[in-house]
């Protein structure tokens, strides 16, 4: 892996910033586009179940999750 990108996002019409290695930026582009979402509203959806975890670890959380279900179908 190579470092961290750092990206704006609006999440719930607030801007923050969200680091993460190029092939999870890749990986949530994936995901967002197989949900049919943007990039920020997956962010959001993510963003809103999280609770007090990081937002960087819950995405990265999250695209682990989506690749454990598709390798089970």
């Amino acid at each position: 892996m190579t470092g961290l990108v750092k990206h704006s996002v609006v999440i719930a019409g607030h801007r923050t910033s969200v680091s993460l290695e190029p092939e999870f930026w890749e990986a949530l582009q994936a995901l967002a586009q197989r949900n049919g979402r943007s990039v920020n509203i997956e962010i959001s959806t993510i963003d809103a179940g999280r609770g007090e975890q990081n937002l960087s670890s819950a995405i990265r959380l999250a695209i682990l999750r989506d690749y454990q279900h598709r390798l089970k179908d």
